[in-house]
């Protein structure tokens, strides 16, 4: 789960993490209030959304009025922001969060992640701060740091001196420096986060570190025990597909195909897609419908597919185990039952009572193709599919 730049620093200043003042507002008065409450005569005024790439995409202004102010939260607020990360559609602007401005003498990257392959958390650092880091390692990699550290003993003193040396800061700033990393492994540890990235990190003209940007990704399967951050989730700013498909308890990942996804298993799931691009088609989304589906709960499944106005067909691929191809098969005709489905719809069963699940799809008259095996399946959704479409 992602959450917005004010809900991440909150996070980090609980734990000590040196962070410019500020505070959001979701109109232009609002902003306003912010900027004289802070006082000063200059002011960060940033978009509020889940996607990096904000300033590049006009999303964040230096303002020396109230009147700049005014103007940038009315042109930004209620409309959607289009970031390289956002998708040509981009995220709606809700809020917009108003900072003190800060004197800056030198910019840095920082970010922890948790790397899944070593089960370890790695920390990176380098002095191109306010840059994309994936443009950092491929055109100049000897500029990125990294330290790993065993969760299971914890980030010690020397590992965070040892990072931040890498750095090229004056003496004055180390110790500051070095403890403001302390400060994020904490908060990165403390919260079951999985990301935790501040770009930039800046040193101030007076020695001091701050965090001026802050991202932070959680551990879903974590948030049963973290209510407070739940409590930050923005549903705005998320795909409306998947946060449907998790009220019903599915694994949907939506796609920009158009061969919409019905399967059990993840395994299967991506062997399925890799199959639709091989015989030339896109899958539009990844949907696991999970062990002992219910007839129901497959028609819900499919419902979810057909709510994605670029999905041109449909297949369905299901090799049961717990689950039962005669289910299976009776959530497809119960669908089709209630509505009409006017794109191809393509079922490949196999695994226990496939023999019944055919049947029920062969009996209920309805326009359903199947298939033996997954190549057939995906070879007859694309061609479907392409003759659907008059190609």
């Amino acid at each position: 789960m992602n959450i917005h730049e004010y809900q991440a620093k909150k996070l980090l200043a609980e734990y000590g993490v040196p962070i410019p003042k500020g505070g959001v507002a979701h109109s232009a008065t609002g902003a306003i209030y912010q900027a004289n409450e802070l006082g000063g005569d200059k002011w960060v005024v940033k978009a509020q959304l889940h996607s990096g790439a904000r300033g590049k995409a006009g999303g964040v202004k230096i303002c020396t009025s109230q009147r700049e102010i005014a103007e940038f939260c009315d042109k930004l607020l209620g409309n959607n922001l289009v970031t390289h990360q956002t998708g040509p559609e981009g995220k709606m602007v809700s809020s917009i969060y108003v900072e003190e401005a800060s004197d800056i003498a030198k910019e840095l990257y920082f970010s922890i992640v948790l790397d899944r392959t070593s089960q370890k958390v790695t920390l990176i650092a380098s002095t191109e701060g306010g840059m994309d880091i994936e443009k950092v390692a491929e055109e100049t990699p000897e500029k990125i740091s990294k330290i790993v550290i065993d969760p299971a003993v914890g980030m010690q003193p020397f590992q965070a001196r040892q990072l931040v040396f890498t750095l090229d800061l004056p003496n004055k700033a180390i110790a500051a420096a070095s403890r403001a990393v302390m400060k994020c492994y904490r908060a990165f540890r403390d919260t079951d986060a999985n990301l935790l990235e501040i770009n930039p990190m800046i040193l101030t003209t007076d020695n001091k570190i701050l965090a001026i940007d802050a991202k932070m990704s959680f551990d879903a399967n974590a948030l049963y025990r973290r209510p407070e951050i739940f409590e930050f989730r923005d549903k705005t700013q998320e795909d409306p597909r998947e946060t449907h498909a998790a009220e019903h308890d599915l694994n949907y990942v939506g796609l920009d195909g158009n061969i919409g996804c019905l399967i059990n298993g993840a395994g299967l799931a991506m062997a399925t897609m890799d199959m639709i691009q091989h015989a030339g088609g896109e899958p539009a989304n990844f949907l696991d419908i999970g062990g002992g589906a219910s007839a129901e709960r497959v028609a819900t499944s499919i419902e979810l597919v057909l709510s994605d106005d670029n999905v041109e067909a449909i297949l369905v691929n299901i090799f049961a185990g717990i689950n039962r191809c005669d289910w299976v098969a009776q959530g497809i005709v119960d669908l089709l039952n209630k509505r009409d489905i006017d794109i191809p719809l393509v079922v490949r069963l196999s695994g226990t009572n496939v023999e019944k699940g055919q049947k029920i799809l062969k009996d209920s008259g309805k326009k359903v193709t199947t298939a033996d095996t997954l190549s057939d399946a995906a070879h007859k959704v694309v061609a479907a599919w392409k003759k659907a479409k008059g190609k």
